[in-house]
């Protein structure tokens, strides 16, 4: 298991951290098998996405947003509902098959760390399976 921080500027992010994941799968030496990246936070979450275009990242983050208003009559005393409703909404693992040291993605997919309560400082970490 490997963990690596991130510190998120926004209320509201989503940071592509595939060439992270790529890096600790690549000195890890596993070539077949699978990377599980999970986000031990209630208000994160983490989503496979395109990442060829920053624009699919912002269009996510914008109709979330308007789904799931930060404000509502919401009845958590913390006032960030909306953060944890939308962090179980997109989940907090994603698991992709490993093939010949590479993640076996898609042509424009890529990681993203989904911050909905931010900013703040957070952990990922990646569990990687040797098959």
């Amino acid at each position: 298991m490997k963990s690596f921080n991130i510190r998120t500027s926004k209320r509201t992010e989503f940071v592509n951290i595939t060439g992270t994941v790529s890096k600790i799968l690549t000195e890890s030496g596993v070539t077949e098998g699978a990377c599980i990246v999970y986000i031990p936070h209630t208000t994160a979450a983490v989503t496979i996405n395109e990442n060829a275009d920053p624009s699919v990242p912002r269009d996510i983050v914008f109709e979330l947003d308007k789904i799931i208003p930060f404000k509502d009559h919401y009845e958590h005393l913390e006032g960030n509902s909306a953060a944890h409703i939308k962090a179980s909404i997109i989940g907090p693992s994603v698991y992709i098959p490993v093939t010949n040291g590479h993640m076996a993605f898609g042509t424009w997919q890529g990681i993203f760390f989904c911050e909905f309560d931010g900013p703040r400082n957070r952990t990922v970490l990646v569990q990687l399976i040797n098959s």
